[in-house]
């Protein structure tokens, strides 16, 4: 019985226990089952590959023969050199962007023009232009105002004129107004409410001291607006004097240089002091002065690639802030990748040029047929900044 027994498990487990055997042998790709124990000591044949049954071709196939060899030992990791310090120098392919204002010689702006009218020198050599944009884009701006105890008439009109440009803010424009004497304070900060604007200008009531720290002011804003990301602009309103900064003119000015997408509009609010001082027979060092101070409103922009206004009475001020919020919402984007591709440091003079089909000079016309005198504005240089981690 025991013997009948035996025989009739064996009928049953057998065909199972073939089955399983068949399926692994004609799939591979199926896993073991889950309770099955790899034999930790038991080193695996590796997989079969295609192509060529030696240790050529595009994959080395182990051969059987080194399969229960031990593997080459880790190459040793490279040692430090006594007193090298430890840091990487990260290079990348500069792009340099420029935005760039095309008006006529009464400001106004010349639409239409393609990637194809557009040339680019940097020091002098051409620049293959690989990016191109004209659109109407949105405002992020800091109104950075003097408000010192000094010309408190004309700082009223100035400000009654920057109500106007508040006043022309869309939905998607970021606004921020700080105003300065002896150093900057920030009335309120970035914002999309027309009304938060409105009543921070209102704050500015009553100036307390007739110190105009101008450089200190408008360096702390770049430090700023440095922090934000994509094109920002400082519509800078001011005598353009700077009376007790810790920072000089050269200081302000290789900030400047070292900074991109910060493009700075300066509207001058001493012309008329100084030419009444001058009528009043008072000139003299104040006239000295205040030429000064133009020229520095002046630099400012130019360097950043913005215009500079110099109105002769408050009544020219809505339209120039009407002006600069045309400007800042058209201009041409050119983007280039340098053929000069050292970041040494360097600063790196720009120039662009209007260009026909045909490489000649390019030419403007009116309605009427005649030629229009065109100015094209956009910032004077860019330094090339290397990269340390």
């Amino acid at each position: 019985m025991r013997t009948v027994r035996n025989l009739l498990l064996a009928l049953v487990l057998c065909p199972a226990e073939l089955g399983v055997g068949s399926l692994w042998a004609q799939d591979s790709s199926q896993q073991p089952p889950a309770n099955s124990q790899p034999n930790p000591n038991k080193q695996e044949a590796p997989p079969e590959a295609g192509g060529p049954g030696n240790d050529v071709g595009p994959y080395a196939i182990p051969s059987k023969k080194k399969a229960d060899e031990p593997p080459p030992p880790a190459p040793e990791k490279p040692k430090k050199i006594e007193g090298m310090p430890d840091y990487s120098i990260k290079v990348d392919v500069p792009l340099v962007t420029l935005d760039v204002l095309v008006t006529t010689k009464d400001g106004q702006f010349i639409p239409g023009l393609k990637k194809e009218n557009f040339r680019i020198f940097e020091d002098g050599n051409p620049q293959p232009i690989s990016n191109f944009n004209q659109s109407a884009a949105p405002i992020t701006a800091v109104m950075l105002i003097e408000y010192a105890n000094t010309n408190i008439r004309y700082m009223y009109d100035a400000l009654n004129a920057s109500y106007n440009f508040a006043a022309t803010l869309k939905p998607d424009d970021w606004i921020a107004v700080v105003s300065y004497d002896m150093r900057p304070q920030i009335l309120t900060d970035f914002t999309q409410d027309k009304r938060a604007v409105m009543g921070a200008l209102n704050m500015l009531r009553i100036p307390g001291f007739s110190e105009r720290n101008l450089f200190d002011a408008l360096y702390d804003t770049i430090d700023r607006v440095e922090q934000i990301d994509g094109r920002k602009y400082i519509i800078l309103i001011s005598t353009g004097r700077d009376t007790f900064s810790k920072l000089n003119l050269d200081q302000i000015l290789k900030k400047l240089k070292n900074t991109q997408n910060v493009t700075i509009y300066a509207v001058s609010v001493g012309r008329e002091y100084r030419e009444r001082a001058e009528a009043m027979g008072v000139g003299g060092l104040i006239t000295t002065d205040w030429l000064q101070a133009d020229n520095q409103m002046n630099t400012f922009a130019h360097l950043t690639g913005g215009r500079a206004y110099f109105p002769r009475f408050e009544g020219e001020l809505p339209e120039i802030f009407k002006d600069v919020g045309s400007d800042i919402r058209n201009q041409y984007t050119l983007a280039y990748h340098p053929t000069n591709t050292k970041l040494d440091g360097s600063y790196r003079k720009l120039k662009v040029e209007l260009i026909a089909p045909d490489g000649g000079p390019l030419k403007v016309r009116d309605q009427k047929g005649k030629d229009v005198k065109v100015q094209i504005y956009t910032r004077e240089g860019y330094t090339a900044k290397h990269q340390v981690e």
